[in-house]
This record gives structure tokens, C-alpha cells and sequence, in this order.
């Protein structure tokens, strides 16, 4: 007799740290590869340390187990080369001529997810729904094009039509002032 595929039962504290990281993580559809990026991650903080094991545990369904994380050193808190996994360590390889605000996550059998990083101080209504748009199954545009996209959306989706409002919201986005960080993982 064979019984169905299991799914691990997570205690109450873990499903909830799981869901809500999904949130923060949209994926496209399984196809060929087209665009720029393969969906986008809303980190709660530019901690990559803190941030990256809950990411790799949500992606470890698509990609398997992770070996080596590539990012953008100018947009990360410092990092060690490398992060120790339930799995098995993971390699950092920060660079500074690294595309702006993307994440690759390459996996051992060699397939790669590159991600488009939603700075983790945009407001949650942009951050989504740049997430939607880099998810999308169809979506072409650049990074610098969906970010700026996202927040031109939420601009437009308030009726907003002060152009100082939606050039300091591009600015944000692109990583201009960078406040304190507060846990905002709430969302």
C-alpha cells in the first residue's frame, strides 16, 4: 500500500515565520526563462544573515538545496563568506559590480533563481505589487523598471499627481535616503 507524499507538520511559531516570508516572496510560474529576474524577495532588513535562511528554506521547494548566494555588497550589512544551513553551508559571494538591487541563488544540480530585491524600507503597497510585476509570467522589464513601476503604480492607484511625491518615491526605491531599520516583518 502506498500512502500520499507528506508534507512536515510545523509547530504553530515556525508555519507562522513560513508564512510569512511567503508573503514576502513571489516566484514566476515554472517556464522557459524569459525577462530579467525569476520573481522578487521583500527582505524585513539589509541583515543578509538574518534574512537569508528563511529564503532559502521557502526556495529550497523550486530549487533544492542552495550552495552559493551572489549579491550586491553596497546593499547588504556585512556578511561572512559563509552561512552555515540545517542543510549544509551555504557560500556568500558579495561583489561590488554586482547588478543593483538583484540576488542569484545558484542550487547544487546548477539551476539559478535570480531575484529582484525590494528594498526592505518600501512601503508595503509598493513592495507588493513590484513583487507582482517581477513575477509575472510575461514581464520583460528591467530591475530599475519594475522597481520604479511598482511605486508609480501605488502612486497613481492613491490618485497622487504631485511629481515631487513620485520622483522622491523613484529615489527611495533606487536606495536614495536609508532610515533606521525596523523589524517590518509584520507584513
Amino acid at each position: 500500500m502506498t500512502s500520499a507524499p507528506q508534507t512536515p507538520i510545523l509547530p504553530p511559531a515556525a508555519a507562522a515565520i513560513e508564512r510569512r516570508h511567503l508573503r514576502r516572496l513571489r516566484l514566476r510560474p515554472k517556464a522557459p526563462a524569459t525577462g530579467h529576474v525569476d520573481g522578487a524577495w521583500w527582505p524585513c532588513s539589509r541583515d543578509l544573515v538574518t534574512e537569508l535562511p528563511a529564503l532559502l528554506a521557502v526556495v529550497a521547494v523550486r530549487l533544492g538545496d542552495v550552495l552559493r548566494v551572489s549579491y550586491a555588497l553596497s546593499e547588504w550589512n556585512a556578511a561572512p563568506r559563509r552561512l552555515a544551513t540545517d542543510t549544509r553551508p551555504v557560500r556568500l559571494e558579495g561583489f561590488h559590480s554586482r547588478p543593483a538591487h538583484t540576488l542569484d541563488l545558484v542550487a547544487a544540480d546548477g539551476h539559478r533563481l535570480t531575484l529582484l530585491v525590494v528594498p526592505s524600507n518600501t512601503d508595503p503597497t509598493s513592495a507588493h505589487r513590484t513583487m507582482a510585476l517581477a513575477a509575472d509570467r510575461d514581464n520583460v522589464q528591467t530591475v530599475d523598471d519594475l522597481l520604479a513601476a511598482g511605486i508609480v503604480q501605488t502612486v497613481s492607484n492613491r490618485h497622487v499627481s504631485d511629481l515631487t511625491y513620485t520622483a522622491i518615491a523613484r529615489w527611495e526605491a533606487d536606495g536614495g535616503r536609508i532610515p533606521e531599520q525596523t523589524n517590518r516583518c509584520t507584513s
